[in-house]
């Protein structure tokens, strides 16, 4: 189905390894708001979209994630690099080390370990659309907060990039959302049904 491209989506170039930065990065692999999360989310979302256009964009933005994954993977592993004994004792990175080494594991930056339950599909397009709007939103302000806390350029590009790129999802899902609410019955537009409704004395 896919074409896999052997480069990163933008390029990650770090010259000076950085544990203390890839603690806190490491939340937008495999934090609640993260990379993994939302790739898999939106994955599985399209299959029961009932509007090819919108399962179109689930696709294309679902797929674009597990490039953002790729990149913040790369982001992990140039920032702890090479890394002496003295260098992960005084920047605490010696917890996720004695774990997981250097390797690049799916974690927040509060030490919980990815989870399903960051993936919310409901089946339902106005609940799975609004989902994805907010997660968008979610995943911006954490790199605005990823980006308060780090002066290093080589890092804040790929960082700044992978923002934008929050910003054209949140975009792109608004539009989901127009078409979808475009299908629907006038009636239907906000999620009312009529089969559902209880009028005040129905319970006589």
């Amino acid at each position: 189905m896919w074409i896999y491209e052997r480069k990163l989506q933008y390029p990650v170039k770090i010259k000076n390894p950085n544990p203390l930065y890839a603690k806190i990065i490491i939340s937008q692999l495999g934090g609640p708001d993260g990379e993994l999360a939302a790739s898999t989310r939106y994955l599985s979302q399209r299959f029961s979209m009932p509007y090819r256009e919108v399962s179109g964009i689930l696709t294309d933005i679902g797929t674009e994630e597990l490039a953002h994954v790729e990149m913040v993977s790369a982001i992990l592993y140039q920032l702890t690099r090479n890394l002496c004994e003295e260098e992960i004792k005084k920047s605490g990175f010696d917890t996720y080390f004695v774990d997981h080494t250097a390797g690049v594991y799916p974690i927040a930056a509060s030490g919980v370990p990815f989870d399903a339950k960051y993936i919310g599909v409901k089946g339902d397009v106005l609940a799975d659309l609004n989902e994805d709007l907010a997660a968008e939103q979610k995943a911006r302000v954490t790199y605005d907060n990823l980006l308060r806390l780090i002066d290093d350029r080589d890092v804040c590009e790929p960082l700044s990039f992978l923002r934008e790129r929050e910003l054209v999802h949140y975009q792109r899902f608004g539009d989901a959302l127009r078409i979808a609410q475009d299908r629907m019955d006038s009636q239907n537009f906000y999620g009312w049904n009529p089969a559902f409704d209880r009028k005040p004395d129905s319970r006589k």
